[in-house]
């Protein structure tokens, strides 16, 4: 293993956060969606380090020095981590005080500082102070009797240096999160942050005593789990005890005003603890998610994208959603396609008086799930209905146990999954009885049963009532419920027993058939690939002759274009509007392509951690769809970046001379007519692909 032909997992994911960057320094992206960009970065950056560097951090501390495949020691990780993270933080910054907010201004929206306030605003504010803030606030001092207090991980607080009384001492101030951080003053189109209110009267909250200084900071804590899965009694209350815990992790990251005094700065350093290089001088308002608030303010459409409702899939209008699946597989491509098909399944399984069980897992669901709903109708309205709720899920697993407990409530048997396994595959069993005898309905898919972010991530998902994959879905339900050992599948692959041999038997096929002179493809689509084994089959088959195109929107540990090694593989992101999060997996094999869509990415986690589900689309029509997504992807000359040879960095493609094609836009165009020409033509079976009518 040559480290030279492996990028690091933590600087390639630093990369694609570059590439989310570059959405809110894009010139052509109204202003409000610039804003949501810069706030994505930040939320990125806050949970990379909750997680991935308060990992490297422990193991750093721990007196592990094993490098990982590109030849990087935890210690040179967090090392390179610290740099390249200063540097990105410091374009966020420059991204904001010499862009966003200047262009913003030019748009009629000003956010203010409380000096510049009129003197009716300077009044409002001080009685919005007086009646609202100062009754929320709570100072907390600290001296021999009150020691450092628990500063919760992404708050934002103030370090306040007091004097007075011949000695000085500092107390915390926090910014509360109940209210909205950004003020809406009395003139139209001015804003003021909340910590600009709080620091002009800050002195109210500590009558008697002389206030030196106020500055902000916040800390980023270690937010991985730890607890022992096997030798938990209960896994839901051992879980629910180990997100208390997270309150407490140990910081990985404070940041601090950049004007911030040397005395308060030295003090900070020394209680939390904090080391230089996880120090970082901010100069502007901390934790820049609050540019989501930015993004979602009132103002003239132009300054916003126009808005893409989800299209309805025709075919249910008016029908019974059984009677439609039956007649033939249907393949959902969201946010384009609605998630309402999806919702409704179970809805009318739940009132379906045929309808005799429901299976279902769940990974990641939203506030206020409609899905959840309808499951525990379904239970009330007595049909079987089996949830397995994932509890591991990363930070969603407070909203899963409260949503497991809701169901087990409403008389759903939930259970949790297997020990030392995440559950992560989206799978959905209808159960019916008809007149020729039980028939199962499934839906699989590449994303969660999320109807809130079924709207900004792009996934599949494929409705069938195949005997194949129904039978395939009840016996993968039997493995994860009770004790049944797997028997082998027809149209699935699963993790995490058999998916990583299924693919690596994929790409070695395409290898052979390369060095027979038989077609040979590869073209994969994912979230991320870390995986080393399978970037080592990559490039011995770039190397037997397979052209293979990577369609990776996040980490890509392989290097594409080495001489020798791997000069047939091109590695493309696409970053825009909708996150990328489908999987899809094609090989050409001699002729007859075979095609695989997931729940899994090429990562070891996925493939040896997780149970994943893989499931061969065997419809001839869906397959030309997914052909067409495929094309239409790579036809992007707006939204996509290519990996650059020998180095991190991405590029975008020269558009000179070319046509301007944004991947997600034509989708969305092709979603729409689909819709209208169905209505018209009252079938089925109308597909008309974005480039040219195919065969059918």
């Amino acid at each position: 293993m040559k480290p030279s032909l492996y990028i690091n997992r933590e600087l390639s994911w630093l990369e694609f956060n570059y590439r989310v960057l570059e959405e809110a320094l894009d010139k052509t992206n109204p202003i409000l969606e610039r804003f949501k960009f810069l706030a994505i970065t930040a939320s990125n950056m806050d949970e990379f380090f909750m997680v991935r560097v308060a990992g490297l951090t422990e193991q750093y501390y721990a007196g592990r020095n094993k490098p990982d495949p590109a030849g990087l020691t935890p210690k040179q990780q967090l090392d390179a981590i610290s740099d390249a993270a200063h540097e990105l933080m410091s374009q966020q910054y420059s991204c904001l005080n010499r862009q966003l907010m200047p262009q913003l201004e030019k748009n009629g929206i000003k956010f203010l500082d409380y000096d510049h306030l009129t003197r009716d605003e300077s009044d409002y504010v001080k009685t919005y102070f007086k009646t609202t803030l100062f009754p929320i606030i709570t100072p907390m001092a600290i001296d021999q009797s009150r020691p450092f207090p628990l500063i919760a991980g992404k708050s934002l607080n103030f370090i306040v240096e007091i004097g007075g009384k011949g000695e000085e001492s500092y107390a915390f101030v926090q910014v509360p999160g109940v209210v909205n951080r950004i003020f809406k003053l009395p003139s139209e189109n001015r804003y003021i942050l909340l910590e600009e209110i709080i620091r002009k009267h800050i002195d109210k909250l500590f009558k008697g005593y002389e206030v030196l200084s106020a500055y902000c900071f916040r800390i980023i804590r270690n937010a991985d789990l730890d607890f022992d899965e096997e030798d938990a009694h209960d896994l839901l209350s051992e879980i629910e005890e180990s997100v208390k815990q997270r309150k407490r992790g140990q910081p990985v990251r404070l940041e601090v005003e950049k004007d911030i005094s040397k005395k308060s700065f030295e003090f900070l350093k020394r209680e939390l603890p904090a080391e230089d290089m996880s120090i970082y001088r901010v100069n502007g308002p901390l934790d820049l998610t609050y540019c989501f608030g930015v993004s979602a303010l009132p103002a003239a459409p132009e300054l916003s994208d126009p808005p893409m409702p989800p299209i309805p899939r025709p075919e249910f209008e008016d029908r019974n959603i059984f009677d439609v699946i039956r007649e033939g597989d249907l393949l959902l491509h969201h946010p384009y396609d609605s998630f309402d098909s999806v919702v409704n399944l179970v809805r009318e399984a739940a009132s379906d008086p045929n309808v005799l069980a429901i299976k279902q897992t769940l990974y990641r669901v939203s506030g206020n799930s409609p899905i959840i709903g309808a499951l525990i109708q379904a239970a009330e309205n007595g049909k079987q209905v089996t949830v397995l709720v994932e509890l591991k899920a990363r930070f969603d697993e407070e909203n899963n146990i409260i949503w497991a407990r809701k169901l087990e409530k409403a008389g759903c048997h939930v259970i949790y999954g297997l020990v030392g396994l995440k559950t992560h595959c989206k799978l959905c069993l209808v159960v019916r009885q008809e007149e020729e005898g039980i028939r199962r309905y499934v839906h699989l898919g590449t994303g969660n049963y999320n109807d809130k972010t079924a709207k900004t991530y792009t996934d599949l998902g494929l409705m069938t009532a195949k005997e194949s994959y129904g039978k395939d879905i009840s016996a993968l339900f039997n493995v994860l419920t009770g004790y049944s050992k797997e028997s082998g599948w027809g149209r699935i692959a699963v993790a995490p027993t058999g998916l990583r041999a299924m693919f690596s038997a994929a790409i070695k096929r395409e290898t052979e058939n390369a060095k027979k002179g038989r077609p040979a493809k590869i073209v994969a689509k994912m979230n991320s690939l870390v995986d080393v084994d399978i970037i080592d089959l990559l490039y011995k088959a770039s190397q037997a002759g397979v052209k293979i195109t990577l369609i990776i929107r996040g980490i890509c540990c392989l290097r594409s274009g080495i001489k020798g090694v791997s000069d047939n593989i091109t590695v493309i992101s696409i970053v825009g509007r909708f996150l990328e999060h489908s999987r899809i997996y094609c090989f050409e094999n001699a002729g007859t392509p075979v095609i695989w869509l997931s729940s899994a990415d090429w990562m070891p986690r996925n493939l040896d951690r997780r149970v994943e589900v893989a499931f061969e689309v065997t419809d001839e029509k869906l397959r030309k769809k997914i052909e067409g997504i495929i094309r239409t992807t790579l036809k992007d000359t707006v939204k996509a970046r290519v990996q650059q040879p020998d180095t991190l960095r991405y590029k975008r493609l020269d558009k000179r001379g070319k046509e301007l094609i944004q991947s997600q836009n034509a989708f969305y165009d092709e979603a729409k007519k689909y819709y209208s020409d169905f209505k018209k033509q009252k079938t089925k079976d109308v597909f008309i692909p974005v480039f040219g009518r195919e065969e059918q």
